[in-house]
């Protein structure tokens, strides 16, 4: 199957190149007139000919037809329709510039059609304005994208603080977050409560589940795509809010009217400076994060674009005992600069090329001072943490015959840092010899062709290839059946240590049924060269990303999935029912009874199996109105196998999820007042627990039972908020409105981790019993939003 596959998207891609007509064009862009922002995946149709494009990520669309009259309808949602006459003699540029139809004038990136779930060949494709996104509740007032996504069908959360998420059986390391480009390692502030995405600073955001292009690659699992908002490039505007425990401001303005604008977000928490006057304590103790975004852009020309962007983010945890003798400071965070320039060499080819640099670090810093006159005390560091140069080129092509053509080529330098110790006693330095830094390159290519093949028939077909190479200074140790070093192969800076590669195949097809109603289906191969192995199935400031080596392989999955789509009351109500099936090969775990060591490489504690996972998704969305939101519910399994774990035996996953139920709505229930609600429900997690105790010497052992066997209670929770906006007879400068949420309306205590008490000696006896912590109980939060 694989070999027929790869042959068959070979055969679509070239088919295209093939031009039996004379055809003219009419190409351009599609913004928003307000603000001067880009429309992503707008809708072009030209009527008398039946044929119809969407704009690419920058706005840029261009179609084909033989010459002649035509009207032309450019539409997306949120937005007036433009329906213009045009004389198609010789190729033509217009540039649509689109009115929205909300008072608000905020750019609502939906998927741009509104019978989208119908007619593209997307499968597990999701994109929620960020307008949409602001009116569900909230915790502690702060809006979370990655929230908003793990309601949605086939998306599962890591549970109570914690920002990871499962995507369809996928470890949380499998998930590809992009932003502008550059990939995030870390998603989490205050150790998993709140993402790292300011709300106020995105424009886009777009889940991909299962069938990513080919343009896409490096997860088995799922892409989280987000795009900072490119600045207002008319005037200058002002928005921000304060909430119970950070506050956010966004500048935005054009550098030159109509050609550049740039945008600048920032947000803080502050409880540790308004605490700070009142509690001796935390003048030298606390916590806080913040971040930072920045984004810029300027047209050299009609057909040249530059822009930058960048983000900035850290969390710092620091503490001092009261008599000054120890100390503790623990700072993280991630970096992120992105150049790009467009250029437009005729109406039918577009090219970005890009340039990212990304970074991510943590670190623990202990002090303890000496006491007395023998000792000047000890200090001790930890780091970690893992650094990215990419540069990429990416080519968008629209032929003759209405063939979307993309390609491109991307190379990445990666540098990964484990848990690296330092330190100083007294005269006594400790300092590594970095032997556990590692270096590789990962390089990729990629072409893909989407395309209407009939009325009926639409394709989108990709290949890809991706090589990732790790390069010395690395030490490859033979170890015994003791784990014992008994010989090693040494390899010199910039060395080719090791190599892997492969194509990735894509396929998604849909074939309309009627003008509501389609079926999809698509196949899709992919590789993983980085992994986040973890203790506890989630994600840590503390986790380390590792690149794949002579002992570590990449991971690999195959998936498959079909799917029904239909939309009632003219598009207003999208519904989709979705089934899927992925193997996985290669995942990584710890061994059994591994304690972390930083002098030793962790690659050595690491086992290796299998994985599959499938299910249904289920979903009923509605779009349009006064009364919005969705229904999502998943049935799954996830199921893995390990020779060296649970004695060969297939076992569920951590985060295999039988049932996942989600209930979004929200109610515009007039100009002043709106109200929102989400329901959630998602039975337990597997966990390992133990069952008998014994005394060997009058040493307490645990028998455990076998790997997964047993569930945490079910979770769920109701969260609803309330949005009052003032009203005013004449027009402000100055808007502002309040929004009141409830966390856990109904204070269930969902729980966070158990842990097993043990009481008794071996004399009189053990007594046994598990405990469940939870941590979020009823919440109300407030924020204050305006924009002037």
């Amino acid at each position: 199957m694989p070999k027929l596959l790869v042959q068959f998207v070979f055969l679509i891609i070239f088919l295209p190149f093939v031009s039996f007509a004379q055809k003219v064009s009419l190409s351009g862009y599609m913004r928003d007139s307000a603000t001067g922002e880009s429309l992503i995946s707008g809708t072009i149709y030209i009527k008398e000919a039946n044929v119809g494009v969407q704009t690419n990520t920058y706005g840029f669309y261009s179609l084909s037809v033989p010459a002649g009259s035509y009207t032309a309808i450019y539409s997306y949602v949120g937005y007036n329709s433009i329906t213009r006459t045009v004389n198609l003699i010789a190729n033509q540029s217009y540039n649509a510039n689109m009115r929205s139809t909300t008072t608000m004038k905020e750019v609502e990136v939906t998927a741009g059609r509104k019978d989208a779930n119908v007619k593209n060949s997307d499968m597990g494709t999701i994109t929620l304005s960020m307008a949409r996104i602001k009116k569900l509740p909230v915790v502690f007032g702060e809006v979370d994208i990655l929230k908003a996504i793990q309601l949605l069908p086939g998306v599962q959360s890591a549970g109570d603080g914690n920002s990871g998420f499962y995507v369809r059986g996928g470890g949380p390391d499998q998930n590809l977050v992009l932003l502008d480009d550059a990939v995030i390692y870390n998603t989490g502030h205050l150790f998993g409560f709140f993402s790292i995405f300011n709300s106020d600073a995105i424009k886009d955001v777009t889940l991909i589940k299962g069938g990513a292009p080919a343009n896409y690659g490096g997860r088995l699992s799922s892409v989280v795509d987000v795009t900072m908002k490119e600045g207002n490039m008319n005037q200058y505007k002002v928005n921000g809010g304060v909430g119970n425990i950070a506050s956010r401001l966004t500048f935005e303005g054009p550098i030159k009217k109509g050609k550049g604008s740039f945008m600048l977000a920032g947000r803080r928490t502050y409880a540790d400076i308004l605490a700070r006057p009142f509690f001796e304590e935390l003048k030298t103790s606390g916590y806080y994060f913040y971040d930072a975004n920045v984004k810029a852009n300027y047209k050299l020309g009609e057909k040249d674009r530059v822009y930058f962007s960048g983000y900035l983010g850290l969390d710092k945890f620091k503490f001092q005992n009261a008599k000054g003798t120890f100390k503790a400071d623990i700072p993280w965070g991630n970096k992120t600069a992105t150049g790009r320039w467009n250029h437009q060499f005729s109406d039918k080819l577009f090219l970005n090329s890009t340039a990212v640099y990304s970074r991510y670090d943590f670190a623990s810093n202990f002090q303890q001072t000496g006491v007395g006159t023998q000792s000047s005390g000890f200090g001790i560091k930890f780091a970690s943490g893992i650094r990215d140069a990419s540069l990429k080129s990416d080519l968008d092509y629209y032929t003759s015959n209405n063939h979307h053509i993309m390609g491109g080529l991307t190379y990445t330098h990666h540098e990964f840092i484990p848990n690296q110790i330092s330190g100083k006693a007294d005269s006594i330095v400790l300092a590594p010899n970095n032997a556990l830094i590692k270096y590789a390159h990962e390089a990729g290519g990629y072409i893909l062709d989407d395309f209407d093949l009939t009325k009926k028939i639409k394709i989108n077909a990709g290949l890809r290839y991706t090589w990732f190479g790790q390069v010395g200074p690395y030490k490859r140790y033979i170890l015994d059946g003791n784990d014992k070093k008994t010989d090693s192969t040494t390899y010199g800076s910039g060395e080719l240590a090791q190599a892997y590669g492969g194509f990735e195949p894509r396929l998604n097809i849909r074939y309309t049924l009627d003008d509501n109603s389609s079926v999809k289906g698509s196949v899709s191969r992919t590789y993983q060269y980085l992994h986040l192995v973890s203790n506890n199935g989630s994600t840590l400031p503390t986790d380390v990303w590792v690149p794949s080596t002579q002992v570590v392989k990449p991971q690999q999955a195959w998936q498959y999935s079909a799917g029904y789509f239909h939309n009632f009351l003219d598009n207003k109500l999208e519904t989709s029912v979705e089934v899927y099936y992925k193997d996985m090969k290669n995942q990584v775990q710890y061994k059994d009874g591994y304690v972390p060591n930083t002098l030793n490489d962790p690659e050595y504690s690491y086992v290796f199996g299998t994985g599959k996972a499938y299910g249904a998704e289920f979903f009923i969305n509605k779009t349009q109105g006064r009364f919005t939101g969705w229904i999502g519910y998943t049935l799954a399994w996830t199921y893995q196998k390990f020779p060296l774990l649970n004695g060969g035996r297939e076992f569920p996953a951590k985060y295999d999820r039988r049932h996942d139920i989600s209930v979004v709505a929200s109610y515009e229930l007039s100009k002043k007042w709106s109200f929102s609600s989400v329901f959630i429900y998602g039975s337990g997690n597997a966990i390992t627990l133990p069952t008998s105790f014994y005394f060997i010497e009058n040493t307490l052992v645990q028998q455990f039972s076998s790997v997964n066997a047993y569930r945490v209670p079910s979770y769920h929770r109701l969260d609803v908020s309330a949005t009052y906006t003032p009203q005013h007879k004449k027009p402000r400068r100055w808007e502002g409105s309040w929004t009141f949420s409830i966390y856990n309306a109904y204070n269930h205590a969902n729980p966070y981790f158990l842990y097993n008490d043990i009481q008794g000696t071996a004399v009189s006896g053990i007594t046994s019993k598990i405990y469940m912590v939870y941590i979020l109980p009823i919440l109300p939060s407030f924020t204050y939003n305006f924009k002037f």
